[in-house]
């Protein structure tokens, strides 16, 4: 809660606690097999697996002196400088470390930090209210603790262009980033012939969406598409940001999603997960700005279904905790967990439109893409 940028930015950290009062009134935390840990600060030499040190002591110098620095991308608009800044970011890296820890010493197969996925963050660089990149830090320990591959899945309304930056070149890793087109939308990247480099040729995967694609457009992109990536790649872990900024009310972005929607991407990537990845599998936060009526849902339902107890999507938001947000917030929120949105999509089996927007945009991710995985872009 101390990672605050400004009284008035847009990435307030109280949509964190109101997912954690939220999830906590619906018994989430309550599952025997589910054991909550506070999160450690990462330390430099952990931060340094993936980003500069240069960066990492101009965070820092940033933090106590509270001046700029423009090269490192530190007191922009995006980016004010704060005096916790360098101790909360690395927290909130600590918390997703922390995650990928516990998975390599077998003490869990999910994790959950829902104050995670700052993807824009780059090696040398603050961006898109991201310092550093917690999930590229947790991607870089499975690495260097005997993991051989690692698949990364950004379903946030923004490109996740810090976390393919970092591993752009490794072909031990696959982002695959599903994103409101960079021609409408920061960070202006991550498009289909953003493939990767040298041997990793092939290991970035950008679906470019129309703006106002909905839960059919969006689930019908994931579908012709992810599952068989993430097939052929044969992940041993999952790692996944899951910003709810598509939603239909962010008022930061353009797509159209329900809080329906980005619940079954939860479950979709869970399946993924016990498929492909033996079940291992760490769940991130990201963007999402609608504070009261959209995150604190998205996220309690992700934090369930990592949890291996979905919740019911018809189920009663809790009484207690809409008497909270409007008697501190004066803000008024749905009283279930759910949009009651009509969840139904196409399969790419029934055959594609190419007047359709969405569908080109599938099609030119799967021309770019599934022959250098060895698969064919129009059947598989």
């Amino acid at each position: 809660m101390s990672h605050r940028f400004t009284d008035s930015h847009p990435m307030d950290p109280v949509r964190l606690d109101l997912t954690e009062r939220l999830s906590r009134e619906l018994g989430i935390f309550d599952a025997a097999n589910l054991t909550l840990t506070a999160p450690a600060i990462a330390d430099d030499d952990a931060l340094a697996t993936v980003h500069d040190r240069s960066y990492i002591s101009a965070v820092s110098s940033c933090s106590d002196s509270g001046e700029s620095s423009p090269e490192h991308g530190l007191g922009t608009d995006d980016v004010p400088v704060f005096a916790d800044m360098h101790t909360s970011a690395a927290r909130i890296a600590g918390g997703t470390l922390h995650l990928a820890q516990e998975i390599v010493a077998g003490r869990a197969v999910h994790g959950v930090n829902f104050a995670g996925g700052m993807h824009h963050a780059a090696r040398n660089r603050a961006s898109g209210f991201c310092i550093y990149n917690d999930a590229a830090l947790a991607i870089q320990h499975l690495l260097d603790n005997g993991t051989r591959r690692v698949v990364y899945i950004d379903v946030d309304a923004h490109h996740g262009d810090g976390t393919q930056d970092i591993f752009y070149a490794d072909p031990r890793v696959m982002t695959i980033s599903l994103h409101q087109s960079g021609t409408t939308i920061y960070p202006g990247t991550g498009f289909p012939n953003e493939t990767g480099q040298g041997e990793a040729v092939g290991t970035s995967v950008n679906i470019a969406l129309p703006a106002t694609t909905g839960d059919s457009g969006f689930l019908r992109a994931f579908h012709s598409v992810v599952p068989a990536l993430v097939r052929a790649f044969e992940p041993e872990v999952i790692v996944s940001q899951h910003g709810c900024d598509a939603h239909a009310d962010d008022p930061l972005t353009d797509l159209t999603m329900s809080v329906d929607g980005q619940r079954q991407l939860a479950l979709d990537i869970s399946h993924l997960a016990e498929e492909f990845a033996e079940n291992r599998w760490i769940a991130t936060g990201g963007g999402g700005y609608s504070i009261y009526r959209v995150v604190p849902r998205a996220w309690a339902h992700l934090t369930a279904v990592a949890a291996g107890h979905p919740i019911p999507l018809k189920t009663p938001t809790p009484v207690a905790w809409r008497d909270y947000v409007g008697g501190t917030f004066g803000v008024s929120t749905p009283a279930t967990m759910n949009d009651d949105a009509q969840l139904w999509w196409r399969t790419w089996e029934l055959g594609y439109d190419p007047e359709d927007a969405v569908d080109r945009a599938i099609i030119q991710t799967r021309k770019e893409i599934f022959p250098l995985q060895g698969l064919d872009p129009w059947f598989d």
